[in-house]
């Protein structure tokens, strides 16, 4: 039996615990948020794409995409920086929570019910169905609510259907996320650990 020794190459295990302790110090959270982040910013793409092909298939006409409309704000509303969104990291600042602080976008979405009778002053037309008053103008098959306008617009009491916008894009993003996970996996172990 003789007593000698062997040298063992460690020089691999360093570099790959070197690159672990690099990660843990922050660069990969950081790299975890701006993934997090892109993730948000395409859903919320999305969001917009899918609202904008369901009311073209309304028929309720051109869509107005001009900021002072209430469909133009609401399609404003679902951009990081717009001031109607909801944009915020929870908890160790690894949840984000996006969507729209405007009110009637879930009516968009949802459907409504043209009045309320328990909520909203209506009157009963000569065949018994309950309708309001809206002032307001027409500008040709646009209609322009306005509180000042001496004509308007009668309501009936019925339901309006929702455009389904916002479970659509969830569904689509569903769909993409697996991959953009598997990719961005590769990513980072070739970054980190060179695999």
């Amino acid at each position: 039996m003789s007593n000698g020794h062997f040298d063992v190459d460690m020089s691999d295990f360093r570099a790959f615990f070197n690159q672990i302790d690099r990660a843990a110090r922050g660069d990969f959270r950081r790299e975890l948020e701006i993934f997090l982040e892109g993730l948000g910013v395409e859903f919320l793409r999305l969001v917009q794409d899918e609202f904008i092909n369901r009311h073209k298939n309304t028929g309720y006409g051109q869509l107005n995409r001009h900021k002072n409309t209430g469909y133009g704000q609401l399609l404003a509303s679902f951009s990081k920086d717009d001031e109607q969104n909801i944009w915020r990291y929870t908890d160790d600042g690894l949840t984000l929570e996006i969507g729209s602080s405007l009110e009637y976008a879930g009516y968009v979405n949802d459907g409504h019910r043209t009045l309320d009778p328990a909520e909203t002053k209506y009157f009963t037309l000569s065949n018994g169905e309950k309708a309001r008053f809206v002032p307001g103008y027409w500008e040709g098959q646009r209609f322009i609510y306005d509180p000042q306008a001496e004509g308007g617009m009668v309501l009936k009491y019925h339901w309006v259907e929702g455009l389904h916008f916002w479970e659509a894009a969830m569904q689509a993003m569903e769909q993409l996320c697996p991959e953009f996970l598997e990719n961005k996996l590769a990513e980072w172990l070739d970054n980190y650990f060179n695999f």
